[in-house]
């Protein structure tokens, strides 16, 4: 599985795997860093992720080769930036977006990128 440039909503990812994320999300999205570093390393593939949590200490921009970003804006923030990162791109048919949530899926998917659910995804990151 290559994505082109996978843009993934960074809290369905971590929900997609019931592991009591849910009790320290700080620690959660820094662990899912870690794994997409790890991940972009290996494959040289771009990755961008958006949460809509930031733990404290955590900051936007680039981390071991993936783009790291955090929506304001509360509930759904970060599928809001998701759908307009994809609208703005100058060629959305080059996006993967990784997301379970169906309304994002769809808005992303009219506008030209590609989507993979977030359970597949997981399953791609822990099989290398």
């Amino acid at each position: 599985m290559t994505g082109g440039h996978w843009l993934i909503d960074g809290m369905n990812l971590i929900g997609s795997r019931p592991d009591g994320w849910w009790r320290d999300r700080g620690r959660a999205i820094r662990e899912l860093i870690g794994d997409l570093e790890d991940h972009a390393r290996r494959t040289g593939e771009p990755i961008t992720v958006v949460f809509d949590f930031r733990p404290q200490g955590l900051r936007v921009g680039t981390s071991g080769g993936i783009k790291v970003r955090f929506a304001d804006g509360g509930s759904q923030a970060a599928d809001r930036m998701i759908a307009d990162m994809v609208h703005e791109h100058p060629d959305p048919h080059t996006l993967t977006v990784v997301t379970s949530d169906r309304p994002l899926g769809q808005l992303v998917e009219a506008a030209g990128a590609e989507v993979v659910g977030a359970g597949t995804f997981r399953r791609h990151l822990e099989e290398r």
